[in-house]
């Protein structure tokens, strides 16, 4: 087998979107023309993968099959984790009011349901409190945090946020009550006052709790979940009383982490490949009524928490009553779990709607920074839930980290949420803006980040981030190719092949998904689908056909040049393979990213 990391795939050095296409480390197909050879199956695919993606050779048996007895370290070596522990175990023992106090999104949901969870199987007096996205904006509040302690809450356990809330902290410490943040995001060197705060993002972590700084907070709040129980069973209350079961929470941390868009690399590889086995079961009646909402007839994968579970749960933050995920998650009650999950179902489709309309606004704006690091638009009728999501588009059309900006006349301010490309930390840029005066407040980590600005504040906020990161960014996109892992001949796509890729999965950030190269090929059909699909159906010289689809791609030069065929020439293609099973008879085909000429 060839390894020829440096080299340009068949030779394509400047793709119909501008890449390079490299191998990620070396190639799966015999002999320098695929189209003479299909891939041989005999060949350790799984291997290949792991060691492109950075498995050492002597610790492939450990990532082919990860699980969290290989995966998962002590909690308590996690600053605050013992500390933490021993508070609640502590309110658990003497049956104080806890509550949790999540984030409006997936992560905020899933870690508060975690939390809920296990607290309430160990007989706690535990409820759970999300603030409303628009009212109170993101992360906790002062005044709720008050209140909270009035009506008898004595501890409080915030989720997903919290690791820069000196404010609104410091409130609740003035009022006497004890606050623990659970957190994954950035933090600054001057912590606020808590009763513990366990975030593996702490400067003063040490280097093996440093190590899993890519941890969502469901996963940090797992970590919090083991030490616990373990407290509890040194002190002997689990004498003549059953152990929750810490893995069935684990389809929560899958759903949290793949939804964060966290990296999937060592422990939160293991949090969703396990996950997924808990999902498959159907335990959660919660989680079962918002599978069967998402319409999917087999045990999800990890890209359905991304595409399909997620963005339900989102849009009862974004656009609805931000309780919805947490309540679906944590109710036995089957029929108001069905319920919830269609009332998230038509919430998704009205924030498509509203996030369609923003998208529109934003990319008016685009034209007018051609020449701008980052991109920083805003408008003033924009829903502040569906500003992430455009973020997100708008990142992924461009190339470059994008900061929308939702602006309220009514009080001068904005609140943005941005979205940032490999190897440049948006998180850090956004605190570095905040501690030079220039945001209300702002935080988040290396590829999203959420701020408050005054609105006045937008054009030095934005000639700040480009003068800032632009090094960075020139850095970052000098290094963008598209990565691939495999060559073939039409003929090798096939669902044994897609069942060979998927055996090195869960894939997501951090961990990406294999790409493939299929050529040459004619183009014997092209057209637009749905609103602004391109879909395909090509050719080899091998005689074999396949379908192909390009999402979101139907204004590019790549859909343009496919359309029209180019006179007859032929094309290498570029994507994933995904297996087809609408029809009889499951077919491979090919989610396509990119093109280029092959003659």
């Amino acid at each position: 087998m060839a390894t020829q990391s440096l080299s340009n795939v068949l030779g394509v050095s400047s793709s119909l979107s501008g890449r390079a296409w490299h191998w990620r480390g070396g190639n799966m197909h015999l002999g320098d023309d695929p189209a003479n050879s299909a891939v041989s199956l005999d060949h350790d695919i799984v291997a290949q993968l792991l060691l492109t993606r950075g498995v050492q050779q002597d610790d492939i048996q450990r990532h082919a099959k990860p699980t969290l007895r290989e995966f998962l370290p002590d909690p308590a070596e996690f600053q605050d984790m013992e500390r933490a522990a021993k508070r609640i175990a502590q309110a658990v023992l003497s049956k104080e009011q806890i509550t949790i106090y999540g984030d409006y999104d997936v992560d905020g949901a899933t870690s508060a349901a975690l939390m809920v969870d296990v607290l309430r199987m160990l007989g706690a007096d535990a409820d759970y409190y999300i603030p409303d996205r628009l009212l109170e904006g993101y992360g906790p509040s002062g005044e709720a945090l008050v209140k909270l302690s009035e009506t008898g809450s004595s501890l409080i356990v915030t989720v997903d946020c919290g690791a820069m809330a000196y404010e609104a902290l410091s409130m609740a410490r003035d009022a006497g009550v004890d606050v623990i943040v659970v957190d994954h995001h950035k933090c600054a060197a001057e912590l606020p006052p808590t009763a513990a705060l366990v975030n593996p993002n702490r400067l003063d972590e040490s280097d093996l709790a440093a190590s899993h700084g890519h941890l969502a907070a469901v996963g940090v709040a797992f970590l919090l979940a083991i030490a616990l129980v373990r407290h509890l069973r040194q002190r002997g209350f689990f004498e003549g009383r059953t152990e929750p079961d810490l893995k069935s929470l684990l389809d929560l941390v899958a759903l949290g982490t793949v939804a964060d868009v966290a990296a999937l690399h060592g422990l939160n590889r293991a949090f969703v490949a396990q996950g997924l086995k808990v999902l498959a079961r159907r335990e959660r009646i919660g989680m079962a009524a918002l599978i069967d909402a998402s319409r999917l007839k087999r045990a999800p994968q990890a890209s359905d928490l991304g595409f399909a579970l997620g963005p339900r749960i989102n849009a009862g933050g974004r656009i609805g009553e931000s309780t919805l995920g947490v309540r679906l998650l944590t109710t036995h009650d089957p029929d108001e779990a069905r319920e919830i999950a269609e009332q998230l179902s038509v919430l998704n489709e009205e924030r498509r709607a509203i996030e369609a309309e923003v998208q529109t606004e934003a990319e008016e704006q685009l034209a007018a920074q051609h020449n701008s690091a980052v991109h920083v638009v805003s408008g003033t009728s924009w829903h502040p839930g569906v500003i992430g999501i455009v973020a997100g588009r708008i990142k992924e059309k461009t190339g470059k980290p994008s900061i929308v900006i939702a602006q309220d006349e009514s009080d001068g301010t904005g609140k943005g949420s941005g979205r940032s490309i490999s190897g440049v930390d948006l998180g850090a840029a956004i605190i570095a803006a905040r501690e030079a005066g220039l945001l209300v407040a702002g935080g988040g980590h290396a590829m999203a980040a959420g701020l408050t600005i005054s609105n006045d504040q937008i054009a030095a906020f934005t000639d700040f981030l480009n003068e800032r990161l632009a090094r960075d960014i020139e850095r970052a996109r000098l290094g963008q190719s598209m990565k691939l892992d495999l060559a073939l001949a039409p003929g090798g796509l096939t669902p044994d092949l897609v069942t060979s890729l998927d055996a090195a999965g869960p894939y997501g950030v951090g961990w990406p998904a294999p790409r493939v190269a299929v050529g040459p090929v004619r183009i014997v059909k092209a057209d637009i689908v749905g609103k602004d699909h391109l879909r395909i159906i090509a050719s080899g010289n091998d005689g074999r056909s396949f379908k192909g689809i390009a999402f979101r791609a139907a204004e590019t030069e790549m859909a343009q040049t496919l359309m029209h065929r180019s006179a007859g020439r032929k094309f290498h293609l570029a994507g994933r393979v995904k297996l087809d099973d609408w029809g009889s008879r499951p077919a491979a085909e090919l989610h396509l990213e990119d093109a280029a000429f092959a003659d």
